[in-house]
């Protein structure tokens, strides 16, 4: 039955610690400094969802970890996210998920190069709750000989 059973270890005590050197924790923070422009090799008109796209994936914590030099590539990404809203086919599916796959773009991506992004703090312990708001009633306990 579900429910029974020791409680799981507390998340840090279960994380592993022969991570590969490229691991990287990622922070909750946008990119910093400007959003590259949209390469427009041939001065086409985006489709919105694929300007929505290239703002998304850049505002997102794994553009942190993407070089300068990746732009090119993610602007091609651009280009398969363009030619799939105006005339959606599976074979550009298939592309564009590979593509997406070398940025990290989906959590099996991120896992995959071992790239965690750093969540808000936990909530740590409560304080024992107390009746009446006295002081608390365990205090009274005293061993018996």
């Amino acid at each position: 039955m579900a429910g029974r059973g020791p409680a799981p270890k507390p998340s840090h005590l279960r994380q592993r610690t022969n991570r590969k050197a490229g691991g990287a924790e990622l922070g909750c923070a946008p990119h910093e400094g400007p959003v590259p422009t949209l390469p427009n090799p041939d001065q086409r008109r985006f489709h919105p969802l694929t300007v929505k796209a290239w703002a998304h994936a850049w505002a997102s914590p794994m553009a942190s970890q993407w070089l300068e030099t990746d732009t090119d590539a993610l602007g091609r990404l651009a280009l398969l996210w363009d030619a799939f809203y105006r005339e959606p086919a599976a074979s550009l599916l298939a592309e564009i998920r590979l593509q997406e796959s070398r940025f990290g773009l989906s959590p099996l991506d991120r896992s995959r190069l071992q790239w965690e992004i750093r969540r808000a703090e936990e909530p740590g312990p409560k304080a024992p709750v107390t009746k009446r708001g006295g002081s608390d009633p365990r205090t009274l306990l005293m061993a018996v000989k």
